[in-house]
């Protein structure tokens, strides 16, 4: 029993650096994101919007699913880091694609519409799960 402890402790300083370097990840996705919409997202949610929660949400799961998958499936940080932009390239693509066919996602959102949160939060969580799809060997 002591020995798969110590056996499990040995392990505690990868399990901090991957953690750590995927919370430093998700904080960049946070600022980039956030720039690069045309919405205010925290600005909204403070106010009570839940299309711009919904929105936002799916944002950051569909960031964190292949992030996850990446922590999962990488032997070192920086395929971490490396998998971690793609995630986040693919999430500012979304929101950029999703623009197509409803150019005014962003002032829909500000407007409170939910069924714009929701198409651009299921949007960003179904690019998610097929990203983190495509990072498992």
């Amino acid at each position: 029993m002591i020995e798969q402890l110590n056996t499990q402790l040995m392990d505690l300083p990868e399990f901090l650096a991957f953690f750590f370097v995927s919370l430093i990840l998700m904080i960049v996705f946070v600022a980039v994101y956030t720039n690069v919409t045309r919405h205010s997202e925290f600005k909204l949610i403070k106010e009570n919007s839940v299309a711009a929660a919904v929105a936002f949400s799916g944002s950051m799961i569909g960031f964190a699913l292949p992030l996850a998958s990446a922590m999962i499936s990488s032997l070192t940080i920086l395929e971490v880091i490396i998998w971690g932009l793609v995630a986040l390239i693919v999430q500012i693509l979304v929101y950029l694609l999703v623009r197509l066919p409803m150019p005014r996602v962003s002032e829909r959102i500000e407007n409170n519409e939910v069924a714009a949160g929701i198409w651009l939060g299921a949007s960003s969580l179904t690019a998610g799960i097929l990203n983190a799809a495509s990072m498992t060997p």
